[in-house]
């Protein structure tokens, strides 16, 4: 394939349906027509799994390779699952094949049973995903068929089928027959389809070429007999026919080729072949490069992927109106309720029209660093032999300057070489044009994530166009840009355009102002923001950074705000402490993003901290055993909380108090309030549910928020179904009798107001609000109960308790806090109480209005408040006090110290974030493998061996506070035979009690009396603490004596 001319490619984009955007730009002639391809390239890493996702979005299909010996890995399935959720059509190839001969050693027929398998793993993942949606699909229409069914009388009858039989999903699973597989060996040069094999054979042996292409791949023989093609080569023992006429020929050629290297045969089968081989390839010592001289002439890998790619994957023209839809709905939004305006642009994407009237729909999924040199527009162009002569004469006439000073001993004048301008990195936008032609310079709108089409086009009328003369600053998260560069992007390699029309992928400079890391662009205001992009990997393992030298720290501010501009998955925080810290997926994009901080960014020397691990405080039920798994008697658990209690009085006895139920009293210090709170741990799955149903108890927190100030929100059917069902699953999980009617008595989610936390409203006589109350329909939503003075008081309490728990300030994970008692006195002494209450009654409305809005500075004037309480003898000053927040502050503080010591009261445990850990691996390393997990507190799930392979498949757990350097110790161990994909899966409950002390004879008996054996959750919590500056309880000095000096012997 020749170099192709930049006009040559501006002419093709012209026409989409022939553009293939799946992946180094790349011109293929293909029969007689030509065709454009756009390859994105994405690493296959699972840290990296971000920059698969950016790479998605921009696609319209995706080649997905796979090992032909260790099948389908972790990330393939993660990978699948990405194309599926943004509807692009993915193709297979099955690369490697070459060690199925070399490696393994298997036989042609033994290859075809592995080579099978591996194409049923691989849609096995597609029928997963597949099933999932059918039964989604399924369960909405059941519940659409059930409100007609109420209003319709007559016999119901039920239908038991899961809807799965009347649904064609032929067209989505990797078959050869379909053309959508190609087997390769890409290090070897080869790689072939069915259809060209059938387009061999129908030549040769006179068969129909369709007949062929039905036959090749399956359970079909070729009779000699009766010279036809028979079903049931297995049941008959059998030759398959892609054995016979496809395995048979390839390994017969590595045989003589590679394996026994007999130089008659290859001359036999070369002139067969019909290819030349030169005398040099065919005299090389290595007889890799004589196989790769034929097999790049007999079966092209390239011509055989890219034929593929052609014929199967869709054209921008072909784009799903599914996709579109998923794409301009975002978050709660449905389709249907956009406006109407909005809607009209589905045509304009599925017609990916270039006509001047189209609107210019761009999505930018990434910003990508450049070098400022390497912009075309800096680029030095080649001198022409005039300026060549010139610059040649220029500098022998300074030379003759320098030698003459020289000789006269003159300190020489001579132009100090011009400095250096430091290498400036600059921002390219990689985007594709969805719709509309791109122009140099052309002024767009740039949509916000939370930018709303509705607001802007019932602000503005007529609707606005993209001139200078709009002001857009009045409307919210639309802001206007203009495009100064547009770039092909060619490799590394980026070529100036004047204009890109619609299907494209371009490169787009001057929009990092404007964009942080992905954003949708447009000359509508109609046009909606598209939806997030979905990343598999979470961003978990955090680092502290600091300049070696503190100067150059705003060279490092500078460097990791480009860091995170130019990273998808990397977060940067700056932390209360005044750290700055960097979260990114997993060691090896950690170790990634130093090395760009410290050499393209930041280009200063780092330090970098410790990983900080994240932590999760809970609580668990009472344990029945002990540390040696005896049970425990009922006298030993009322003595531990004995001891809990005595320490909890010790500390404040005038305003704490702790009953044996593990209920916590507690009055602020002006005694004007007091709250009564106990903990309850949640149960496993609740607590699964609210972390995984954070999204879903934000948009419920946005509805209630809407409702209590008194607007209206336009929420879709589909969040509505979203809510109803968290309220269900939630009523299915809470069983029991402590659990009755709790779901309906949810005061709030926490941290944050979303977290995998809940405060249970168990006050007497208090009716609050419910949560649920968007789903109330009519009368129930007008007739809500009001809310109680400092409402948001209990809450906002309740938030920062869950945010920072007791044991190491980490936030807390499946606790419940019930709220059972809540007393607001007055403010004023006893003979002066009803002049207090009224003007107490006279204020409510106001101190309601302003408690959320004083919360934080009331936290602050806690300290205030005490001093301030004696004031509170006359009634007017209280009164007119109140609305301030001093009783909001204090109450505040109250609630958050009562949660704390509610949680210290029942058994505390910490949550370590877990890695799922695959390992491929040898027999004889399997004993090391399990060595280094057994160290690394790893536990093993299962392991299965891989049929027709010596490769066993671990599926493990690790804490991802023991990973750091797990990848290369596990390597070093097994002398690189075995390599770990590590995955964030979830939070596990370590067992071991960090505050445990031998209470039973048995106890001391295994512990010893110091008990000072390795407690693995002690260990972590005093990591956490001492890293946060929190006291440590830890003897320093162990063993010792006291040290006499000199002058005391005297």
């Amino acid at each position: 394939m020749g170099h192709t001319s930049l006009e040559k490619i501006i002419s093709l984009q012209r026409n989409p349906a022939n553009i293939r955007n799946l992946c180094i730009l790349a011109h293929v002639d293909h029969g007689d027509q030509e065709y454009l391809l756009n390859l994105i390239d994405s690493p296959g890493h699972v840290d990296f799994s971000s920059e698969v996702s950016t790479a998605v979005r921009l696609c319209d299909g995706a080649v997905v390779v796979v090992d032909a010996v260790e099948g389908v890995c972790p990330q393939t399935q993660v990978v699948l699952r990405q194309a599926w959720l943004e509807n692009i059509r993915p193709v297979l190839v099955i690369n490697k094949i070459d060690r199925l001969v070399v490696e393994l050693k298997l036989t042609s027929q033994e290859a075809y049973t592995h080579l099978k398998k591996i194409l049923e793993q691989v849609n096995a993942v597609t029928g997963t995903l597949f099933t999932s949606k059918v039964l989604e699909e399924r369960a909405g229409k059941e519940e659409e068929e059930e409100k007609e069914g109420e209003k319709s009388s007559g016999d119901q009858v039920y239908d038991w089928s899961a809807g799965l039989e009347e649904v064609d999903d032929s067209h989505l699973y990797f078959s050869p027959d379909q053309g959508n597989v190609v087997f390769a060996s890409a290090i070897d040069g080869w790689g072939f389809s069915i259809q060209h094999f059938a387009h061999i054979y129908s030549e040769r042996m006179g068969i129909k070429k369709e007949v062929l292409l039905k036959t090749l791949w399956g359970d079909f023989y070729l009779s000699m007999k009766a010279k036809r093609i028979m079903k049931g080569a297995q049941a008959k023992g059998k030759k398959p026919l892609f054995v016979q006429l496809v395995l048979d020929n390839i390994w017969s050629l590595y045989d003589a080729v590679v394996i026994r290297r007999d130089k008659e045969k290859v001359e036999k089968v070369v002139t067969s072949l019909g290819v030349k081989v030169m005398a040099r390839d065919s005299r090389h010592s290595d007889p890799k490069v004589l196989l790769s001289a034929i097999c790049s002439q007999w079966l092209p890998v390239s011509q055989a992927v890219l034929s593929m790619v052609c014929e199967k994957l869709p054209s921008p023209l072909e784009m799903a109106a599914e996709r579109v839809e998923k794409l301009m709905s975002v978050g709660a939004r449905r389709f249907d309720s956009l406006p109407e305006q909005t809607q009209h642009l589905k045509t304009a994407f599925l017609q990916c029209s270039s006509e001047e009237n189209a609107p210019v729909i761009v999505f930018v999924s990434k910003m990508f660093a450049v070098d400022a040199k390497a912009l075309p527009q800096h680029r030095q162009r080649p001198l022409t032999q005039e300026e060549i002569a010139e610059r040649r004469e220029q500098a022998r006439r300074r030379h003759a300057d320098r030698m003459a000073a020289e000789s006269h001993r003159e300190p020489s004048h001579s132009e100090s070489p011009e400095e250096e301008e430091e290498a400036k990195e600059t921002f390219v936008a990689f985007a594709r044009v969805y719709s509309g032609v791109v122009r140099k310079g052309q002024r767009v709108f740039v949509l916000g994530p939370k930018y709303d089409p509705a607001q802007s086009l019932s602000t503005v009328s007529p609707p606005l166009g993209c001139s200078a003369s709009d002001d857009v600053s009045e409307i919210p998260h639309l802001s206007r840009c203009s495009m100064e560069n547009l770039y092909l992007l060619m490799g590394r390699e980026l070529e100036e355009l004047q204009e890109v029309p619609a299907g494209n992928v371009l490169g787009i400079g001057g929009l990092e102002e404007f964009v942080l890391k992905s954003a949708t662009l447009s000359t509508s205001p109609a046009c909606p923001p598209f939806t997030p992009l979905n990343f598999e990997a979470t961003p978990i393992v955090r680092v502290a950074i600091e300049p070696k030298h503190p100067s150059e720290m705003p060279k490092l501010v500078r460097g990791m705000r480009l860091l995170n501009q130019a990273d998808p998955c990397a977060e940067v925080l700056i932390q209360e402490t005044g750290e700055h810290v960097l979260v990114t997926a997993g060691e090896v994009h950690l170790q990634r993003c130093l090395d760009d901080l410290r050499e393209r960014f930041a280009k200063i020397e780092i330090s970098a901290s410790e990983p900080i691990i994240p932590f999760r405080e809970t609580v668990v039920r009472p344990p029945k055993v002990d540390m040696v798994n005896e049970e425990l008697g009922k006298q030993q658990k009322v003595a531990i909380i004995h001891q809990v209690k005595e320490a909890s009085q010790g500390r404040s006895s005038d305003t704490l108090h702790l009953d044996s139920s593990g209920l916590v009293t507690l009055t602020t210090p002006n005694r004007l309030a007091t709250v009564g709170v106990r903990a309850i741990p949640l149960p496993q799955e609740a607590t699964r549910l609210l972390e995984s149903s954070s999204e879903v108890i934000r948009t419920l927190e946005q509805v209630n928020m809407s409702l209590r100030e008194g607007k209206s929100l336009d929420i879709s059917v589909r969040s509505l179904e979203a809510i109803s069902d968290l309220k269900a699953q939630l009523e299915s999980l809470l069983q029991g009798r402590k659990w009755r009617n709790a779901v309906e008595r949810i005061w709030a989610f926490g941290p944050r107001r979303y977290g995998p936390n809940i405060l249970l409203n168990s006050v007497e006589g208090y009716q609050r609000p419910s949560v649920w109350q968007c789903l109330s329909r009519g009368d129930k939503a007008s007739e809500a109960t009001a809310l109680r003075d400092f409402d948001n008081s209990v809450v906002s309490g309740f938030q920062l308790a869950a945010l920072s728990g007791p044991m190491c300030e980490e936030p807390l994970m499946g606790v419940c806090f019930s709220v059972e008692r809540w007393d607001v006195q007055s403010a004023a002494p006893p003979q002066r109480q009803d002049s207090v209450e009224e003007d107490s009654t006279r204020h409510e409305a106001t101190v309601e209005s302003n408690v959320e809005g004083s919360s934080e500075t009331s936290a602050r004037a806690e300290g205030v408040a005490a001093g301030q309480s004696h004031a509170r003898r006359r009634p007017e000053v209280a009164a007119s006090s109140d609305c301030y927040g001093p009783v909001s502050g204090q109450l505040i503080a109250a609630v958050k110290e009562a949660c704390r010591h509610a949680f210290q009261a029942q058994p505390q445990r910490l949550m370590a974030a877990m890695y799922t850990c695959e390992i491929m691996a040898t027999a004889d390393v399997l004993g090391r493998v399990y060595g280094v997990l057994g160290k690394r507190e790893g536990r093993v799930l299962h392991e299965e061996m891989k049929e027709g392979t010596d490769m066993f498949t671990i599926k493990a757990v690790l804490p991802v506070a023991e990973s750091f350097g797990f990848a290369d110790e596990i390597r070093k161990r097994t002398s690189g035979l075995a390599s770990p994909q590590l995955v964030f899966s979830h939070w596990e409950v370590i067992s071991s009690d960090p505050y445990w002390v031998p209470t039973t004879e048995e106890e001391y008996l295994h512990f010893g009396e110091k008990a000072d054996s390795e407690n693995q959750a002690l260990k972590y919590m005093n990591a956490v603490r001492r890293r946060k500056g929190l006291y440590v309880e830890e003897k320093i000095v162990e063993h010792a004596e006291k040290q006499r000096t000199l002058g005391k012997n005297k």
